[in-house]
């Protein structure tokens, strides 16, 4: 709950005026409510009982009047916390995005792709459906509540003695809900990331699934996962199946007992046939106030479990910070340099890299050998800092990457990455990534530098034709060479080619 609230507070913030807006109608809307019943009890004690036709013609218009105020306040009320609702929705998955876009290469390891997406995905609109019906609900319910007890008081105190049993019960009910829902709700959004990211590997290695025959193992793997979900999800029915029907139970015992009551008091001359109209409404008033909490009841276990994975992802911070005072280098020269660097992955038994010290210069080609797990990949992924090293420093244009600012390093950097990953859109969108401002002829001639110039001349739309999303509508081949293509757009001033040939032909 503290995490609901404090992520309430942060991004609510903005919103305060329709907030404001929607506690004001939603105020006006519940008073208004609350009075209807004494019309109605008016209209027969003074109008139906005497026979009077134009006291009953009047209040009933003023009845119908203040119910149509009413359904108007309700549609203005909607929208604002619509508007509020979404606009937190909003604001949350733009800050979990850019929160995300400064993780480095560790946090996104701990987090993992599924989780992350889910937590910008489901877990933002389960805090905003939450907020959208707050803003309403946790007005609405103490206002009824409070005032239909007031005024049920008012009508006959004796008959209130009814309250003292049913609202202990009810709210017995209440706590043992959400006593038992809040873990299980928790432990739902833990299982729904698990099976995405089955279902993300599975999608993602079709093929590799299907050309080792693992088709039964994978689709157990998944039985498995969704089984599991399932029987969380039972389990949370299962309690609110016992708690519904036993409100519903106590409300239609209280009706009973208030007309059985309330007639006795008739009978004997001690109260009007209105005031017991009107207090049976108020007894349903305050069952329809206890119910909606029962409503937030619901929601808000969910969205406390939500709350709390999204502040888990705001609140972490990356192990790749921006330095506080940056340096630029002075020229910008091309060249990386190794001093002594010692790296080790967390938890690894042994450093990666030790000791390690070379030199790349300008104009000079290095190539980088050894064996699968040498570190390779990782030695070339220190220079754009996508880790810190463990000891030592790597400098790029004589300035040790630490103290440069992230963008300002990258900007000199073309990175041409093992797996070679495009984007939905088209070739040049694709190839200008890392350079937005530049011009067709410069496109043209990374593609001849790449060698990719013959098959994007071969395609119907040449530049315009369309990739698909990581570029499965191409060949390996065709991929890496698009992405050499890509870094030699960005006209960079030192390439990190990590085996990016291994799908060309020769």
């Amino acid at each position: 709950m503290r995490g609901l609230l404090r992520l309430l507070l942060t991004f609510l913030r903005p919103y305060r005026g329709p907030v404001a807006v929607v506690v004001v109608l939603v105020l006006a809307q519940s008073i208004a409510n609350l009075y209807l019943p004494n019309l109605n009890a008016d209209i027969i004690n003074n109008g139906v009982s005497k026979g009077d036709i134009g006291y009953i013609w009047r209040t009933g218009g003023l009845m119908l009047a203040l119910a149509v105020v009413v359904g108007v306040l309700a549609i203005v009320a909607v929208w604002f916390s619509s508007r509020a609702s979404m606009g937190l929705g909003r604001d949350v998955r733009r800050a979990v995005f850019a929160r995300v876009q400064e993780f480095s290469a560790r946090e996104m390891n701990r987090f993992g792709t599924p989780s992350l997406i889910t937590r910008n995905t489901n877990d933002v609109q389960q805090v905003q459906l939450f907020v959208q019906l707050a803003l309403s609900i946790l007005v609405t319910a103490p206002i009824m509540l409070v005032g239909g007890i007031i005024l049920a008081i008012r009508e006959d105190v004796t008959l209130s003695s009814i309250l003292v049993v049913i609202l202990p019960l009810m709210v017995a009910v209440i706590g043992t809900l959400m006593y038992f829902a809040i873990p299980l709700f928790q432990s739902l959004q833990v299982k729904i990331d698990r099976i995405n990211q089955v279902l993300r590997e599975q999608i993602t290695g079709v093929r590799v699934i299907r050309a080792f025959n693992r088709t039964p193992y994978e689709r157990d793997r998944f039985e498995t996962a969704n089984e599991d979900l399932t029987g969380t999800g039972l389990r949370v029915n299962r309690i609110f199946a016992l708690a519904l029907p036993s409100l519903l139970l106590i409300m239609n015992l209280s009706s009973v007992a208030v007309v059985w009551f309330g007639g006795h008091l008739i009978d004997s001359g001690q109260m009007p046939v209105g005031n017991l109209i009107a207090f049976l409404a108020y007894i349903l008033q305050i069952m329809f106030a206890v119910m909606m909490a029962v409503m937030m009841a619901i929601f808000i276990p969910r969205a406390a479990a939500s709350a709390t994975r999204l502040e888990e992802v705001l609140n972490t911070q990356p192990s790749i910070a921006e330095p506080a005072n940056p340096v630029e280098p002075a020229r910008l020269t091309g060249t990386a340099e190794f001093r002594k660097v010692t790296f080790g992955y967390p938890g690894g038994e042994a450093p990666v890299l030790r000791e390690l010290s070379f030199e790349l210069r300008p104009g000079e080609t290095t190539a980088v050998i050894g064996g699968t797990g040498s570190g390779k990949t990782t030695l070339l992924n220190l220079i754009p800092r996508f880790f810190d090293v463990t000891a030592g420093a790597v400098l790029v244009n004589g300035v040790d990457v630490r103290e440069q600012a992230l963008e300002g390093l990258w900007s000199t950097i073309g990175l041409v990455p093992q797996q070679a990953y495009l984007f939905r859109g088209t070739v040049a969108d694709n190839l200008r990534f890392g350079n937005p401002e530049a011009t067709e002829a410069e496109l043209w001639h990374a593609l001849e530098v790449a060698q990719a110039r013959d098959f994007v001349v071969a395609l119907p739309e040449k530049l315009d034709a369309p990739v698909d999303q990581g570029g499965t509508n191409l060949s390996g081949g065709q991929r890496q060479r698009l992405a050499i293509a890509r870094a030699v757009v960005k006209q960079p001033r030192l390439y990190l080619l990590d085996d990016c040939f291994s799908a060309l032909d020769a």
